[in-house]
């Protein structure tokens, strides 16, 4: 009797848990940098190598850092969403272009419309790795001190804007 109940047991708790895996949503990663300082960066800008940005360039401004690739097909699915945004002025936007060839990106932008008000390259992907960067895109809100308040892993959506982004930015924003 014991050698029957001992599979079943086992059998049960392997469906547990993965019933319980099939109700997460894979783009709710957790980031252990939510409420940190955004690690620091100086990284070139895209069409223009000579100049750079750091992370102290954005200090007291309310930003989003957009991870994205020229050769990423989910970020082609978010790009209208980002140039929307961008048109209504509200929030400073940095692309990050994640491992990719500076042509290419300048080409796919060209081609897709501009939404960052500067993008910068991290070609080796380091940056990345220290934002914890899982793939591409992932989009952070860093608020006027330089803490990440949030990220969004996977394509950002109008949804995801109106009632994530544009609300967090309003609050962040008017906070000293």
């Amino acid at each position: 009797m014991l050698k029957y109940v001992i599979p079943l047991l086992l059998f049960i708790v392997m469906a547990v848990f993965l019933a319980l895996g099939l109700k997460l949503d894979p783009r709710e990663i957790p980031s252990p940098l939510i409420d940190k300082p955004a690690p620091e960066f100086s990284l070139p800008v895209l069409g223009n190598p000579d100049r750079t940005l750091s992370k102290v360039d954005m200090a007291g401004k309310v930003w989003l850092l957009n991870v994205w690739a020229s050769w990423c097909f989910s970020c082609r699915e978010e790009h209208p969403v980002l140039n929307q945004l961008a048109q209504r002025h509200v929030v400073p936007i940095v692309g990050l272009n994640y491992k990719d060839e500076p042509g290419a990106a300048r080409q796919w932008l060209g081609q897709l419309g501009n939404p960052y008000n500067v993008s910068i390259m991290d070609q080796e992907g380091r940056t990345g790795i220290d934002y914890g960067v899982y793939g591409v895109p992932e989009t952070f809100v860093i608020d006027k001190q330089g803490m990440i308040r949030y990220k969004h892993t996977g394509p950002v959506s109008s949804k995801d804007v109106q009632e994530i982004f544009l609300p967090l930015i309003a609050r962040l924003q008017s906070e000293a």
